[in-house]
């Protein structure tokens, strides 16, 4: 069955909005109640017919997709699956996703409302994993879906290493790309490692999609200049694809025509639409896997504060991991604060790469920057890491390559496949061997 997806511009206010939401609601519990676990969970009784009354059903979590691996959420015949995906396993457990081709129109489009757009005549890179995980195929088929050229170039395949990478972008005329905002820094040394200049020598290239990570409005700006071009993010996960996309103002939105979208405030165990604490969401247009108040446990702060780009959609900003910190003294120190403070040093002493520990007492800083900068450097780190997170550090600065290796940057792997029989002068010994 085809389904008819909101387009945004096809509404003129948040209350529209909520009435577009509760239209498709009812669709939405009686899909779920065919799968095994929402049979056991929604009961047999009335089901809500608002966004308020949605708030009476128990929320999924996390752990309720992982005990009903794999196939205890499915809603539909096996058959009718056109995907099956796995997120990246990173509690142990796998987390199981399927979609059917209806739910990968709705995945297509949602991954494709980028601001700056996607055409036919666009040169496609996307750098994210294929494999389990969903994110390189929902940009693979956003691009296709927009008649763009895609160029799959999964970073974490052996065969495309990051002078590859370089080569691919620059030979191909790559338009747009997708990846983590901190491999858009690693291909930056790596083209300078090949002679190119970033900012100049690409003269295709017009915008980075970049997601998967936090990322703070000091490295943003930094990888923008870096490469002279907007620098586009998106939010979403395996689980449920693309949650939210920027505005043509910047700002990041929830698709919530697509989806509703609660706010779980772990501490009183209430939600409310706005606010600060956990994303909640529930997808209108879920076939194969309906998810109904799943906890993406991903802490955010929600609004529904005017946005001048008239899209009447809530704006989200994206904590994640950078709310979490470690304790240094009696102050707690978050990546996304300290990164911020290593991306506000000066662009010419070329920091692009840092690490840190948090100690009981002392916050310990490695950064790479080239000598001549290094001891200015150290000196307005520690000053601004005392001054803004009022800790005691002690800030090292190494030489470049130290942290990401030249040789990471610069070399081609031998990519062997499956071979028995060899000559007199070769190795014998990758007999069998894929790497």
């Amino acid at each position: 069955m085809t389904q008819t997806l909101p387009q945004i511009g096809q509404w003129s206010s948040i209350e529209e909005l909520v009435e577009l939401q509760e239209k498709q609601l009812p669709l939405v519990l009686s899909r779920a109640a065919r799968s095994p676990f929402y049979r056991d969970r929604l009961g047999s009784g009335p089901l809500p017919t608002s966004v308020d009354e949605l708030a009476s059903l128990p929320m999924t979590s996390k752990q309720d997709l992982r005990d009903n691996y794999p196939f205890g959420l499915l809603a539909v015949e096996k058959e009718r699956l056109a995907t099956y995906h796995e997120s990246s396993g990173t509690a142990g457990q796998p987390t199981a996703s399927y979609y059917t081709a209806e739910d990968w129109v709705d995945l297509a489009e949602r991954y494709a409302r980028k601001w700056v757009g996607i055409h036919p005549g666009d040169v496609f890179l996307v750098r994210t994993p294929y494999a389990l995980m969903i994110t390189g195929h929902l940009a693979h088929a956003a691009a296709r879906l927009r008649g763009a050229t895609v160029v799959p170039g999964d970073n974490r395949s052996l065969a495309m290493p990051y002078s590859r990478v370089v080569r691919v972008l620059h030979d191909l005329g790559v338009t747009l790309t997708w990846s983590m905002p901190t491999e858009t820094l690693l291909w930056a040394a790596a083209a300078k490692a090949a002679g190119y200049q970033p900012g100049k020598d690409f003269p295709a290239l017009r915008a980075l999609f970049v997601g998967g990570e936090p990322l703070s409005l000091a490295r943003r700006q930094r990888i923008s200049e870096i490469w002279g071009v907007p620098v586009v993010e998106e939010y979403g996960s395996t689980e449920t694809g693309s949650l939210a996309g920027e505005c043509p103002k910047g700002r990041l939105h929830l698709w919530a025509d697509r989806a509703i979208f609660e706010v779980y405030d772990p501490q009183t165990k209430e939600t409310r639409e706005d606010g600060r604490g956990q994303l909640v969401v529930t997808p209108l247009y879920r076939e194969a896997m309906p998810l109904v108040r799943y906890n993406l446990e991903d802490e955010v702060e929600v609004s529904y504060a005017d946005c001048d780009c008239g899209w009447h959609l809530p704006t989200v900003r994206v904590l994640g991991r950078s709310a979490f910190g470690y304790p240094v003294g009696d102050a707690k120190v978050t990546q996304h604060r300290l990164e911020e403070l290593v991306f506000q040093l000066p662009a010419e002493y070329e920091v692009l790469f840092w690490r840190a520990k948090a100690e009981p007492h002392r916050l310990y800083v490695e950064i790479e920057v080239p000598d001549a900068y290094r001891a200015e450097a150290r000196a307005r780190l520690a000053e601004a890491v005392h001054r803004e997170l009022g800790v005691d550090s002690e800030i090292n600065g190494l030489p470049p390559g130290t942290l990401v290796p030249h040789d990471v940057l610069t070399s081609v792997h031998d990519v062997v496949k499956p071979r028995s029989l060899f000559g007199a002068d070769e190795d014998w010994g990758k007999a069998l061997l894929y790497y």
